[in-house]
């Protein structure tokens, strides 16, 4: 069983892989290895290195209930399959955390002022459900509460705009390029994933694009009707940003500290590198937001290519240590100015001046 993996492995592709394997070993008892790994599109390597991980998976970490899984090299064994057959699980029920953050998420939401009356009715008796169901655990919930603040007041309009198809005017930050600029544009859905996006196209850019609702410095419902052009939507399962074909294409090359790039940003390749590290090769509708990514890095990564990019970063990483050498300076130059100021502090414990 040789050879290295064919493309880029990240957790989240592991992950969806390992719970396609689990259908497809239950169905097939004692599967040559050879005709698993071709059927996922892995190397035997990749398939065995599954293998090793799914017996410590199950419905619990009590006895039987761990997936008994093995190989001889050659085939597959599930020796206990019933452990997750429908007549063998036990009834799901929430812990007493889990129904505490779930009501406390509930209700906070349910305050919502965008939030329509029939989804807030639907989502109240929902609620009551659950702590009907929850019992004792439920009481804990009752001394807690979330408040939303800077997002409320632009879902309420952006909801509304999208319910009456009309166009927005935004005052939107972008801290990639730690600016605010004045858009329209024509709201198409909106979007939870971490915080709250409203998808839109924007007649600035004349493309789609995706605004965060904590970042709307201002915003207002125009009367032009909104009109954005017939465009397919885009499956938001994967990742939030995710870049197109004719953007431009940008390499970065990171040591093994920060092969986590490889995880969180959608890329078309990702080659070994000999000391460990990788070279990744992405594309995006913006280079000059991965100026920050470069800064982040430090020691642990560079921009390849383009060249006037990382000649960019290069001299953004000067100005930021530039500043800092200011600001040292300052204080050497405040302390000659101000020996008396210093004298008259009392050495802490330590020995150092506070």
């Amino acid at each position: 069983m040789a050879g290295k993996p064919v493309r880029p492995v990240n957790a989240i592709d592991q992950t969806r892989r390992m719970l396609s394997l689990v259908t497809y070993l239950r169905e097939r008892p004692g599967a040559r290895v050879e005709d698993v790994a071709r059927a996922f599109g892995i190397t035997e390597d990749e398939l065995v290195s599954d293998l090793d991980v799914l017996p410590m998976c199950g419905t619990s970490f009590r006895g039987g209930d761990l997936l008994d899984i093995d190989t001889d090299g050659e085939r597959i064994w599930w020796h206990n399959p019933a452990a997750l057959a429908a007549e063998a699980a036990e009834p799901l029920r929430l812990a007493a955390d889990e129904a505490t953050a779930l009501l406390v998420a509930a209700r906070a939401v349910s305050t919502l002022p965008g939030l329509r009356e029939s989804d807030r009715q639907a989502l109240l008796r929902a609620t009551a459900k659950v702590e009907a169901a929850a019992g004792e655990a439920a009481g804990a919930s009752s001394r807690l509460s979330v408040t939303f603040e800077s997002e409320g007041g632009v879902f309420a309009d952006v909801d509304r705009a999208i319910a009456e198809r009309r166009r927005l005017w935004i005052r939107y930050y972008s801290p990639a390029r730690d600016e605010v600029t004045e858009r329209e544009i024509d709201p198409i859905r909106l979007v939870s994933v971490g915080h709250t996006y409203v998808e839109a196209w924007c007649r600035r850019s004349e493309a789609r694009r995706t605004f965060r609702l904590d970042r709307v410095a201002e915003i207002k419902i125009l009367d032009e009707p909104s009109a954005p052009p017939e465009i397919e939507l885009r499956d938001l399962s994967e990742a939030l940003v995710q870049p197109a074909a004719e953007d431009p294409e940008v390499v970065v090359e990171v040591g093994p500290g920060g092969r986590w790039v490889a995880e969180y940003y959608p890329h078309d390749s990702a080659d070994e590198l000999a000391d460990g590290g990788l070279r990744i090769t992405l594309r995006t509708p913006d280079p000059a937001s991965l100026r920050r990514l470069a800064l982040r890095l430090g020691r642990d990564g560079r921009i390849v290519s383009p060249l006037e990019l990382a000649d960019s970063a290069r001299q953004a990483a000067r100005e930021a240590l530039a500043a800092y050498d200011g600001i040292e300076a300052a204080d050497a130059v405040e302390t000659a100015e101000a020996p008396h100021v210093v004298h008259a502090v009392p050495d802490g414990p330590d020995g150092r001046r506070e």
